[in-house]
C-alpha cells in the first residue's frame, strides 16, 4: 500500500473513531446511572440490614 493512501485512510479512521467518542460521551452525560446505582444500592443495603436485624426462632421438625 502506498505511504500516502495508509496516511489519508488513518486519517479517515481517526476522524470517524473521534465522532464515535463524542456520540458516546454525550450519551454517557445525558443518562445519570450512578444515581440509579446509588438508590439501588443503598435499599439492598437496608434490606440486608432488616434481615440481619431480625430475629428468627428455630424451627423444629
Amino acid at each position: 500500500m502506498h505511504p500516502d493512501t495508509h496516511l489519508q485512510l488513518h486519517h479517515l479512521r481517526a476522524a470517524e473513531l473521534r465522532t464515535e467518542a463524542d456520540a458516546y460521551r454525550l450519551t454517557t452525560e445525558t443518562r445519570s446511572p450512578g444515581r440509579l446505582r446509588a438508590r439501588v444500592g443503598w435499599t439492598l443495603v437496608e434490606v440486608g440490614l432488616r434481615l440481619a436485624s431480625t430475629p428468627r426462632t428455630a424451627v423444629a421438625f
